[in-house]
């Protein structure tokens, strides 16, 4: 990643005739860094102050070609006339195909991908199924096994980014209203309206870039630890597979494996855990409604704003906007999503470990690897806590995944995957610390609960005779017996 790497900028098409096509559109104006918000190609380091000055006109658009100069406009029309939601998807999956189009800081480019790479990816998630039904009880989840592109990457996720995003989006364009004064926030109205236009498209050029970016760094469609493509959709990204294990002295057919191993593993918790999907993006999404805009430096930016200037928005994102909640419910919001990742993870972690450790020569490798890779998130992960807030990194994976190995010990397989039943059976925060403690604790019977809800639903107790029935069938008789105890 660059240093500003979220510039307003799009970045600039590929050209078609290469190396050449590079130099004539440098040539033409193009490819302007993000200190031009617009892509205008100011000429000149100064801007206005520097050559053409006098004209501002010609300062502004002199450098420009008719072609650049009409979707610079139309880009600014785009972005000024947006009135959806928070978030400009439309412009952040325009941003992130680009992005995408541009290939990786190690110069790998996205291409399509081949019917042999498909049919390898296939092939390692059946086989990875195979081996994980020695190791738990849920059933496979991948219905389909597929191997995408980039940027098929990025059509896939961008629902599932567009839920994670936009509640805090929200809450800072309805900040963007608040900090100024009631009285003037009537005579502001048009600057307002602007301004949230304005947010909108600002977040989803860095959004748009941050998902451009990650689809160069993700090897699946769970690596963050939450479902972000379809479901029952195990997928594995063929070019990144390869990036990841170039550098591991693995070979890749066990790289591809272990991964296959990681993304199946998932999607059984995925598909066979009803509830856990909303789970996690309820944690995700009660926390974010209870982060705090940092008003006072969003004043500044208002109260210092100007339409021709929209860049200082920009970087007020990008230096992120939110300052932590002390209250008790937002610390309980970030623990609780805390733990759940890290339960996901952990288990995820135990599970393929004890599929592959027996027939992988490289699993502690492998699995070391992957570890700290979650621990540490790259470029775009750091990228999007400072957008939204947010780490989505399990701080406790490791501590998680002692828990399930010796739930696995202590319970059986069985016994330790029914935990997924419902979300009160799960470890808590305060079992990850004391895991021992969890694992020998006297198992809940849950066989008084089943019963009253079995009768709540009119289902009788078989241990019980069904009253019911000995009134049916006494009403049907001669009601002597009836009739002699009751007179």
């Amino acid at each position: 990643m660059s240093d500003t790497p979220f510039g307003f900028g799009l970045p600039p098409e590929e050209p078609e005739d290469g190396d050449e096509g590079k130099k004539k559109d440098q040539e033409s104006g193009g490819g302007q860094g993000p200190a031009n918000p617009f892509g205008f190609g100011l000429p000149g380091a100064g801007g206005f102050g520097g050559p053409g000055a006098d004209n501002p006109l010609a300062a502004m658009f002199g450098s420009l070609n008719p072609t650049d100069l009409g979707a610079a406009f139309q880009q600014l029309g785009q972005m000024l006339s947006y009135e959806g939601g928070p978030v400009n998807w439309d412009m952040a999956k325009q941003i992130a195909r680009q992005t995408v189009a541009q290939g990786t800081p190690d110069g790998v480019k996205d291409a399509s991908v081949g019917a042999s790479e498909r049919s390898a990816v296939q092939e390692a998630v059946r086989l990875a199924d195979l081996w994980l039904d020695d190791v738990t009880s849920l059933p496979s989840g991948a219905g389909t096994a597929v191997a995408w592109s980039r940027a098929e990457w990025v059509e896939a996720t961008l629902p599932a980014w567009q839920e994670l995003v936009d509640p805090v989006a929200e809450r800072v364009g309805a900040a963007m209203g608040d900090v100024l004064p009631e009285e003037m926030q009537a005579m502001a109205g048009p600057l307002i309206g602007m301004m949230r236009s304005m947010g909108g498209a600002m977040f989803g050029t860095q959004i748009g870039q941050a998902v451009g970016v990650l689809a160069g760094e993700v090897v699946g469609s769970t690596d963050i630890g939450l479902p972000l493509g379809p479901s029952g959709k195990a997928a594995l990204l063929p070019a990144n597979v390869e990036a990841f294990g170039r550098d591991l002295s693995v070979a890749q057919d066990e790289v591809r494996l272990y991964l296959a191993l990681r993304e199946a593993a998932h999607q059984r918790l995925f598909t066979h855990v009803p509830w856990l999907r909303s789970h996690l993006f309820g944690a995700v999404d009660g926390y974010a409604r209870g982060i705090k805009v940092d008003t006072a430096k969003l004043e500044d930016v208002v109260g210092q704003f100007d339409p021709q200037n929209p860049e200082q928005l920009q970087d007020a994102l990008q230096q992120g906007m939110f300052q932590p909640e002390d209250t008790p419910e937002q610390k309980a919001a970030l623990a609780r999503l805390e733990t759940a990742l890290a339960l996901v993870e952990g288990w995820v972690d135990a599970v393929v470990h004890a599929a592959a450790k027996p027939r992988l020569s490289s699993a502690d490798a492998l699995r070391e690897t992957l570890r700290r890779r979650r621990a540490t998130g790259g470029p775009a992960e750091q990228t999007f806590a400072t957008l939204i807030g947010l780490e989505l990194r399990p701080r406790r994976l490791r501590d998680a995944s002692r828990l399930w190995a010796s739930l696995t010990d202590a319970r059986g397989v069985d016994g330790r995957d029914a935990l997924w039943h419902h979300p009160d059976m799960l470890p808590t925060a305060t079992d990850l610390d004391d895991p021992d403690g969890f694992v020998h604790r006297e198992q809940m019977d849950f066989s008084e609960l089943d019963k009253m809800l079995g009768e709540a639903a009119g289902k009788p107790d078989p241990k019980k005779p069904d009253l019911r029935k000995q009134d049916d069938g006494e009403a049907e008789g001669d009601g002597g017996a009836k009739g002699d105890g009751t007179e």
